[in-house]
């Protein structure tokens, strides 16, 4: 059997038991290590331990359960519902000002968790009964929701560019770094689509009633002092890993006991608040290793396969297509995988092909790893099967219809589309700040 035939068997494969139910890390690994056994014998069956080493080596992983731990402990704590509070103060007086204050809300839970599902969990249950609550649209907040959970794997600490730092072999600062701006600047688009929405039809988001607006100044400031806690937090450790004071892994740490200080000091430090924040970390930390560990056995077979050459042979020759049109199938193939799948095992299933084959092509791995996680933030809001669409439909209370979802994320599904094609066009918006960074 040609090398061809076997990575078509082995893709084959891989795609029958994850459409049986198969765990991701589950489904890849198998088929990796059996098809290792087979083409090599007693030596490829050890291919999986080989992979685990790699992994249990790399001391950046280590960020990875320490800034989870950081994200649940201030949500769990009810921190982030003093971030939302905060905002519906000083932004309801404006046209669309609690929607807007919901992106800011998301923003900042993205900086502290890096995970989209934190984002959308305290969106759906602390925002989204406001905004309703306070006459909003249903359609346009529920799109507000789900695009701006989404931030999260891009805003660093993003966890999913930890795991593809960790599959394309590229730090994973220079990854965050590079996630920073393309990320504000989706934030912003979307602050600017509500408000220019609003401001032609201030119905689909009233500014707060007058009654209303009037707090007093001191309470508004204790709000902010409140509200600006995790902020605080997040720029203290960003600060120090900048400057050299700490390394990236001592930083992460720096957060996760800031974090619990934070809600020892505000009476929120309990035993269930504890304990349901360290074995949702567990779980996560978990999960991402047991994907990574497939993904380097699964790449480590392909590697020995030649199959990358063949496929850059076929594209190349074959095809006769150029560099950006060989990356823009990648984007589209993307965009149709996250219709069924999500972010981690569109990744891990391509990865092996993709990543050396962009390199080959002679673009930057860093850069791809932004357009990457952009197209997975599109793809999971893609019907009919988008990760954040069921995830919604879950959270939200019964008079939000699954065809209120699918409506709610076009508008911003083609702003996530904008901002995908000006770092395309412009890579610099993801790769100035690491350069300089490291330039330094």
């Amino acid at each position: 059997m040609s090398y061809e035939m076997i990575a078509i068997l082995m893709f084959s494969s891989m795609m029958l038991m994850l459409m049986t139910g198969q765990r991701v890390f589950g489904a890849i690994g198998f088929v990796a290590v059996v098809a290792a056994f087979f083409l090599w014998g007693d030596g490829g069956s050890e291919l999986g331990f080989s992979a685990a080493m790699k992994l249990y080596k790399w001391y950046p992983l280590l960020t990875l359960p320490l800034f989870v731990f950081m994200g649940y402990m201030l949500s769990e704590s009810g921190i982030a519902d003093d971030l939302y509070r905060m905002f519906h103060v000083w932004m309801g007086p404006i046209d669309g000002g609690l929607a807007i204050g919901t992106i800011g809300l998301m923003v900042l839970v993205s900086a502290m968790n890096g995970l989209s599902v934190a984002g959308m969990a305290i969106g759906a249950s602390i925002a989204l009964p406001e905004l309703l609550r306070r006459g909003y649209d249903k359609i346009m907040v529920t799109g507000v929701i789900q695009a701006g959970s989404s931030l999260g794997i891009l805003v660093p600490p993003s966890v999913v560019l930890v795991l593809y730092a960790m599959i394309a072999r590229q730090p994973v600062t220079k990854l965050w770094l590079a996630g920073v701006f393309p990320g504000l600047m989706m934030a912003a688009l979307f602050v600017l689509y509500i408000a220019i929405r609003c401001k032609i039809n201030p119905s689909l988001g009233p500014a707060l009633p007058k009654e209303e607006r009037n707090v007093p100044m001191g309470e508004k400031i204790a709000l902010l002092s409140a509200g600006l806690v995790p902020l605080f937090i997040f720029f203290s450790m960003t600060y120090l890993f900048f400057t050299g004071v700490t390394s990236l892994v001592e930083s992460a740490a720096f957060g996760a006991v800031a974090s619990m200080i934070a809600a020892l000091v505000r009476r929120r430090l309990s035993f269930p608040v504890i304990h349901t924040t360290v074995e949702k970390t567990l779980m996560i930390s978990a999960m991402f290793m047991w994907i990574i560990l497939a993904a380097l056995a699964f790449g480590s077979v392909f590697d020995g396969l030649g199959a990358v050459k063949a496929i850059e042979k076929f594209f190349l020759s074959d095809l006769g297509l150029t560099p950006w049109q060989i990356l823009i199938l990648m984007q589209l193939s993307f965009l149709i995988m996250g219709m069924f799948l999500d972010d981690t095992a569109m990744l891990v299933i391509v990865a092996p092909l993709y990543v050396p084959l962009v390199k080959v092509l002679g673009f930057d791995l860093v850069w791809y790893g932004v357009l990457y996680t952009i197209t997975c933030q599109i793809a999971y809001m893609t019907p009919p099967f988008g990760y954040n669409l069921f995830l919604m439909r879950a959270m939200a209370p019964p008079e939000i219809t699954i065809s209120d979802i699918y409506k709610s994320i076009v508008p911003f599904v083609g702003v996530m589309l904008l901002a995908l094609l000006l770092v395309m066009i412009f890579p610099d918006i993801a790769l100035w700040l690491p350069n300089w960074y490291y330039a330094r």
